[in-house]
């Protein structure tokens, strides 16, 4: 059962070593515990409906419980405190385009506000409710889930946009394909999600982002059916595939999305290997991606995040003797740890890895073999539930991401984590902030950075850390040459920020667009743009 308060399944947890609370006790200060409230009692909380009665409307209180928020931390905190305030008025989940249809005439004709969602992941309040005068129906995707064709000739997969990703693979494993698509969120978000919030996946190298993937599909709008051919290639003037793309639901509801996957690899591989500093290790990473070697992700973590990551592995005894093989062979204390991974045919691999060997030798890296390597591979898509882990012994850790051009890296990481760190210096309140490189390209990379602070003693006051906070982060990532979001998306949350990414210009032909699709607002009013 999927918890209705926190992210993935009630089942699923990650287990944290007692050295663990020890060691950000040191850092940040001994964790303070906040009283969680109980489903039954935040139903009770639910208003009336305001919706007319339509046969694909839910308006059950525990459905629109679920539906309210998302996965961001104010989400969290809302949801754990009950002061959840928004509801949808309902839920629908349409199973066909014609529903999706139905919807839309139904919501036109009552002036209803919709909201489209996917997995419910989003870290940005794509998915939230706020105050409105009119009624809103969140509209869940999640029953339009299969494979609807496969042209294995030019390796196009048609699916409905509320496919998650393990249906994905698994319907095109079947056939002997992948789209090789694998946020962190993998486990629960869509392909519509994905679409919408361009969406990077953690081997994004080899496959390429969601926008390479994407080769055309089906947005329902209020002004008609957008329909979006596949083609290899197009000088038909601007490309329509991006009014879909980072889209977030504002200017219609996608249905059918064609995606171009690729054969099952026959060999994979993941690695990891140490290096003596942060320098050495970005510049590892800029050389191996610009001499186009054929890897399937890289990752590498700062000091902080390294030495972070092996305390709160556990198996203490084991990591003791990491240490002191590294720091034997050059990394001690800002070592720094890096993730790669290499897929293809058997002879691609091997060649791969010759060619990587090379570049490790000149930056003078120690690799650990693939046992790290296979460690991470099965626990990919775990990291979400760190932050239940950390709330238990009193703590809250978030995420913002960017992405920026090599030659600003080091300086746009330098002052985004300075800001953090003394963002609650005010309170006497330290942070503890790590980042790591990842989406790795010729031009640049993304920058992903975690911070854990401790519990205020309200949840009002928590929350109110946060925001000040955020605001630091969103501040000078924009401010110092950073996208607001490099796989994130907008959302609510960072749509204040847009307009220093995109000009006046650019924002009235977003505005414009939104005002073509949606005159009346009634798509997801708030996101992407205020």
């Amino acid at each position: 059962m999927r918890r209705w308060n926190g992210w993935g399944d009630e089942n699923t947890s990650m287990e944290l070593p007692q050295s663990a609370g020890e060691f950000l006790s040191t850092l940040v200060g001994a964790g303070h515990r906040l009283e969680d409230i109980g489903l039954a009692e935040v139903i009770n909380t639910v208003p009336e409906s305001r919706l007319p009665q339509h046969p694909l409307v839910s308006v059950d209180a525990e459905q629109r419980v679920r539906h309210a928020k998302g996965q961001s931390l104010p989400d969290w905190l809302a949801m754990h405190s009950g002061e959840i305030n928004c509801f949808p008025d309902g839920v629908c989940f349409p199973e066909n385009t014609q529903d999706v249809k139905d919807i839309l005439s139904y919501a036109k004709a009552e002036n209803i506000v919709l909201i489209p969602y996917g997995g419910g992941t989003s870290v940005a309040g794509h998915i939230n409710v706020e105050q409105s005068s009119r009624p809103v129906l969140t509209v869940n995707m999640g029953r339009m889930n299969q494979l609807l064709h496969l042209d294995e000739q030019s390796q196009i997969a048609t699916f409905g946009a509320g496919t998650p990703g393990p249906m994905v693979e698994a319907q095109l494993l079947a056939r002997g394909y992948t789209l090789g698509h694998f946020p962190q969120s993998f486990e629960l978000s869509t392909l519509g999600g994905w679409v919408a919030s361009r969406s990077s996946g953690q081997q994004s190298l080899r496959y390429g982002r969601i926008e390479q993937l994407f080769a055309g599909g089906n947005m329902e709008t209020f002004a008609g059916l957008l329909d979006v051919p596949t083609f290899p290639a197009s000088s038909a003037g601007p490309d329509l595939r991006e009014l879909l793309l980072g889209s977030e639901g504002r200017f219609g509801i996608l249905t059918e999305i064609k995606v171009r996957v690729s054969k099952v690899a026959d060999a994979e591989k993941f690695s990891v290997i140490f290096f003596k500093n942060w320098q050495a290790a970005s510049q590892f990473c800029q050389e191996a991606v610009q001499q186009r070697i054929a890897l399937s992700m890289l990752r590498v973590s700062n000091a902080v995040e390294t030495q972070t990551q092996l305390k709160l592995a556990g198996h203490e005894s084991a990591i003791k003797w990491l240490e002191r093989y590294l720091s034997m062979r050059g990394c001690a204390s800002d070592k720094c740890m890096l993730t790669f991974g290499l897929t293809g045919t058997k002879q691609q691999v091997s060649a791969s890895k010759k060619q990587l060997n090379r570049v490790v030798k000149k930056f003078k890296g120690v690799s650990t073999g693939e046992l790290l390597g296979k460690k991470w591979q099965a626990n990919r898509f775990r990291s979400p539930y760190l932050r239940e882990a950390l709330w238990l012994q009193g703590y809250v850790v978030d995420t913002f991401e960017t992405a920026t051009d090599w030659s600003n890296v080091d300086n746009l990481m330098a002052k985004v984590e300075a800001a953090m760190r003394d963002g609650l210096a005010a309170e006497n309140e330290k942070v503890h902030v790590f980042t790591h490189l990842s989406h790795v390209y010729s031009q640049g990379c993304s920058l992903y950075t975690t911070y854990v602070y401790r519990n205020a003693n309200s949840y009002s006051a928590t929350l109110a850390r946060w925001k000040k906070l955020k605001h630091l982060a969103s501040l000078t990532i924009v401010n110092n040459g950073g996208t607001i979001s490099h796989q994130h998306g907008v959302g609510k949350d960072h749509a204040q920020y847009l307009s220093i990414e995109k000009g006046e210009l650019g924002m009235k032909v977003l505005a414009n667009l939104v005002e073509h699709f949606d005159a009346e607002q009634q798509l997801n009013p708030g996101t992407l743009l205020k």
